[in-house]
């Protein structure tokens, strides 16, 4: 058969056994967004069966209060729960600073906070929601934790972002899609690509910090995911999308694969579907793009 072309090999990916860890993650501080539902639940799952210190950021500090409650956890693992609410980056700001007021050190990040919007939304700093949220909101607090983080090298970042990348829609004059028409997908793409290009841009400054930083699709799971948009999405998507996705459990044990494996202590500037290893789409490839959206989301995001 003949072998599909390097960047449709997701399709392949999306098939494979996926690979998993036996190995701990003893003693280690972790910071996770994104954590009170779908795949970021999944890998708090296995993240706390360890003796760590998990930073749970959390828009719904009752709902987060909640569900840890219900959570299977070591009793050596210590759970402290950050509120904010990343479509606002004056809330990134102050999840970083009550962070590292808390931690001198940071050994894994995990940056799963993501929306879908089929409308256009402005948030009230004046940025579109979707991008605020998967782009701008991940960039900022990696950017916010970067020193720490380095600082408790070996250590990883690990971006969440997804194969809705390949929608593209990323145009660096409109960002906020005021000149042209707004659709979920491609606005989401928008995020996603944008996402990637500065994950890349990230790899190249952590060279020989012993700071890993890469990206994977977590799997066609069945997450809460656009529950934020009207009835006929939500409809559509309880009554035909999910009836083909998978349970996110195999996105909890791939997030953990990629946070704890051994062998991949020194790897990155990768983007895996789910633990295999994949190619972007090449938009997401851009590296002259990549530079433009690195220095547009500073000034973005007022970072001198």
């Amino acid at each position: 058969m003949k072998k599909l072309p390097d960047e449709l090999m997701f399709l392949e990916h999306r098939k494979a056994v996926q690979l998993t860890t036996d190995a701990r993650i003893d003693g280690k501080v972790v910071v996770i967004t994104g954590a009170t539902s779908g795949v970021g639940l999944e890998a708090l799952k296995k993240i706390v069966l360890n003796e760590v210190y998990v930073f749970v950021v959390a828009r719904n500090i009752f709902k987060a209060k909640e569900l840890i409650n219900h959570l299977k956890i070591n009793n050596n693992a210590k759970i402290d729960l950050i509120e904010a609410d990343f479509s606002i980056l004056s809330d990134v700001r102050k999840a970083a600073e009550e962070i590292l007021n808390k931690t001198s050190r940071i050994d894994i990040l995990i940056n799963c906070a993501g929306l879908h919007s089929t409308k256009r939304i402005l948030t009230k700093e004046g940025n579109e929601t979707v991008f605020a949220v998967n782009h701008l909101a991940s960039f900022l607090f990696t950017y916010l934790l970067l020193d720490t983080i380095k600082a408790s090298a070996p250590s990883r970042i690990l971006q969440i972002n997804s194969e809705g990348h390949r929608f593209n829609g990323l145009n660096i004059d409109d960002l906020d899609w005021k000149n042209r028409h707004y659709t979920g997908l491609r606005g989401y793409g928008a995020s996603k690509t944008a996402q990637l290009l500065t994950t890349w841009e990230f790899h190249d400054q952590l060279i020989g910090s012993g700071v890993t930083i890469n990206a994977m699709h977590p799997g066609d799971v069945k997450t809460n995911i656009g529950q934020n948009n009207g009835l006929i999405y939500r409809l559509f998507s309880k009554l035909v999308i999910q009836r083909f996705l998978k349970d996110p459990k195999v996105s909890g044990e791939s997030i953990y694969y990629l946070i704890a494996e051994p062998s991949l202590e020194k790897v990155s500037g990768q983007y895996f579907h789910l633990t295999q290893k994949s190619v972007p789409a090449k938009h997401a490839l851009d590296r002259t793009l990549g530079k433009k959206i690195y220095l547009k989301t500073l000034e973005i995001c007022e970072i001198d």
